[in-house]
């Protein structure tokens, strides 16, 4: 302490993008001059995606039913006659061009912008398609051909639309969860002027240096530090602790918060895009405009899809026209372009990438990184940083003992010394003697000891409180009855602080900085999961080892310099292992960066740390273990999306070929969209499975 420089073991250690994949690319092309913007913009890109495919659907649906009704083919299936009236048979022609043209107009854009990137996908699949049905269908209307599928035209398209619809509501939703946090802002503020009244403002009037009023029940305008006030603050939608926090004079606020209990004053200093609540939403964007592994992997077997369904559409066409029947060489290489559309390939990555980021959001668990996220489920070593991490980095009181048993008594002698001073180990005596609930008494003459100590006077007496140079200053010995618990104290390189009145050692205290309780519970289950668990800190030996042995971890790194962390992550990965490392964010950049996954903890409102693929916005270490379980079942949905998608599609070609029609089985060009619809809607539904996860700490077990 600048005045309070005790002669001590001090536990202060370590202070010294890309595209979207394929179906994001194609509805932006498909949508840009309806919505305005791309998807990269978040949160309203989804919904005005789904608004105009719901406009399109309702009005191609309400089209097709006449077409359908007036379909031949229907009429003959069936046995029913169709009312005839003048222009009867244009029916189907006129709406079903209407149908092709509005209904369709997204995919045939989708499918030349596809075509001039040279990048095949589903859009240029469905372009094909349909065009090539209405191609068929307008000749025949005309005469020159005799192939009319107008009713299965607009089934197609229709169809289309609905999976479209369904699936932009869906990613909307993933992502509209995020959008809502920017809605719990207030849109006023009441603002503290310079005689102590108090003004209503609009929050864009706020500037930083502000004081503004927070009442119980309202929501937090701008983050800030508390200058005046204190009670408990809801969090929740920034750190996913889903209990209140105590906050008072001193502590930081953010943004959206609520304040349940008590009211404070808040100086403001940040605000608009600095806020914590902004940095939340650039980084799950940014996430989610990340490209992983497996969604290139997509991206591949699209494209792959795209050459394997033409080349399967050339050889349907061939094969029934050297059977003579050019009409089936029609209807069957469309239905062919149909069901092999990559719909629900192209949906496998994206929606769960949106669910996963956005309940992770919501989580306090902030994904920067798609790789990262993805490579968390194979990490098998993780490497905490100790101070703040697994620790708090704040002290305590921890034990305490005197001579003659009366410990309340000299911790509050020694509380009223240390009262004048800003070390943080006098506030952490001063702290202990508040909790214990012990009268503190008055203390005159504080004097502080440069190395040494402070003392002052207490109800006369003089008192001295400091570590063992001061013992040396004075020539005092321990006395014997305190021998063995200091001993065991500065075993493990605990902070002692003595206790002089008199000319005589009359108590010692041992301060250390604090560990975490949820530490013990994340890392015994990482060490369920076969993860194995190392510690990093600049702290002597004998500190670290203390909290390793206290914690159950492996490993331990001691006496390390922050800028020599990331040599540690070489080591451990030199040896085989996927590292994650765990740290606070301050001084741990290289190591964060080095690591196969970097995870700052406790970022509170430096949520933009750059050097790390996942944020974790509370500063729980159980969060780690979220991250590993969100990981392992954000890929297990991947793959079981992909696998059905393309085995479906697999599959499906064959039958959509025509391969049993000698055994009398024909698949209908519209069973083939709905088919590919279905698709389409079940890789959907189980990527909403995805949202039963459970983040919260609470669900890891403590032991």
């Amino acid at each position: 302490m600048s005045d309070h420089q005790h002669d001590r073991h001090s536990s202060h250690p370590d202070e010294a993008p890309q595209t979207h994949g394929v179906r994001h690319r194609e509805h932006d092309t498909a949508e840009h001059e309806h919505s305005g913007h791309h998807e990269g913009h978040h949160g309203g890109g989804h919904e005005g995606h789904a608004a105009v495919f719901r406009d399109r659907f309702r009005l191609s649906l309400l089209l097709t039913v006449p077409v359908v009704f007036y379909s031949h083919h229907l009429q003959d299936w069936l046995g029913y006659s169709a009312p005839a009236f003048p222009g009867s048979s244009l029916v189907a022609p006129v709406l079903g061009t209407v149908v092709f043209f509005y209904g369709g107009w997204p995919f045939l854009t989708g499918a030349m912008e596809e075509a001039r990137e040279r990048r095949p996908g589903m859009m240029l699949l469905i372009g094909m398609a349909i065009a090539v049905a209405f191609g068929a269908s307008l000749t025949a209307s005309l005469g020159w051909f005799d192939v009319e599928v107008w009713w299965e035209l607009c089934l197609l398209i229709t169809i289309m639309l609905l999976g479209h619809w369904m699936e932009m509501r869906a990613v909307g939703q993933a992502q509209g969860a995020l959008a809502a946090l920017a809605e719990l802002l207030p849109d006023e503020a009441e603002r503290v002027t310079g005689d102590g009244e108090v003004e209503r403002v609009c929050i864009g009037d706020l500037a930083v240096g502000d004081v503004v009023l927070v009442r119980p029940g309202g929501r937090v305008p701008a983050d800030g530090v508390i200058v005046q006030g204190a009670g408990e603050v809801d969090e929740s939608m920034i750190t996913g602790e889903s209990k209140p926090v105590p906050r008072e004079a001193g502590g930081r606020v953010v943004a959206a918060s609520v304040v349940v209990g008590g009211s404070l004053r808040v100086r403001v200093d940040a605000l608009g895009e600095d806020t914590t609540l902004a940095g939340i939403q650039r980084l799950v964007a940014q996430a989610q405009e990340s490209r992983s592994h497996t969604q290139v992997l997509a991206d591949r077997a699209a494209a792959l899809l795209f050459y394997l369904a033409v080349i399967a559409g050339v050889i349907t066409v061939a094969t029934w026209a050297l059977l003579g029947q050019p009409d089936a060489a029609l209807t069957r290489s469309v239905t062919v372009l149909i069901i092999a559309c990559p719909h629900a390939l192209g949906l496998a990555i994206p929606l769960v990438t949106s669910i996963a980021t956005a309940k992770s959001a919501r989580n306090g668990v902030l994904v920067k990184d798609r790789l990262a996220l993805e490579r968390m489920r194979s990490v098998n070593a993780v490497l905490f940083d100790k101070t703040g991490t697994l620790t708090k980095g704040e002290h305590a009181l921890t034990g305490m003992v005197s001579v003659d048993g009366d410990d309340d008594h000299w911790l509050a002698l020694a509380a009223a010394v240390e009262a004048d001073s800003e070390h943080p180990l006098a506030r952490a005596v001063v702290a202990a003697a508040r909790e214990t609930g012990v009268e503190v008494p008055d203390a005159s003459g504080f004097q502080s000891m440069a190395g040494r100590g402070v003392r002052a006077r207490v109800g006369g007496a003089g008192v001295a409180v400091g570590g063992p140079a001061l013992l040396r200053e004075q020539e005092l010995k321990i006395p014997e009855a305190m021998r063995d618990r200091i001993a065991e104290w500065r075993s493990r390189g605990a902070s002692v602080l003595y206790v002089v009145a008199e000319g005589k050692v009359s108590a010692a205290l041992t301060v250390e900085d604090q560990i975490r309780d949820e530490s013990r519970a994340a890392i015994q289950e990482l060490h369920r999961l076969g993860v194995r668990v190392a510690m990093i800190t600049g702290d002597a030996r004998q500190v670290a080892d203390a909290v390793a042995a206290d914690l159950g971890i492996d490993e331990v790194f001691a006496e390390v310099l922050p800028e020599d962390k990331d040599a540690a992550v070489t080591d451990l990965q030199q040896r085989g292992y996927t590292v994650a490392m765990v740290g606070d964010g301050v001084n741990d950049a290289p190591a964060l960066a080095r690591a196969d996954v970097g995870i700052a903890i406790g970022a509170g409102t430096d949520v933009a740390i750059e050097s790390a693929g996942i944020v974790l916005a509370s500063d729980d270490p159980r969060a780690v273990v979220a991250v590993r379980r969100l990981s392992q079942a954000s890929y297990r949905k991947m793959l079981q999306n992909l696998w059905w998608a393309a085995g479906y599609n697999i599959l499906a070609i064959p039958l959509a070929a025509g391969v049993f029609a000698s055994v009398g089985f024909v698949l209908p060009m519209a069973v083939g969209a709905v088919l590919m619809s279905l698709s389409t809607i079940i890789v959907a539904i189980n990527a909403q499975f995805l949202r039963r996860i459970d983040l919260q700490p609470q669900a890891v077990p403590a032991g």
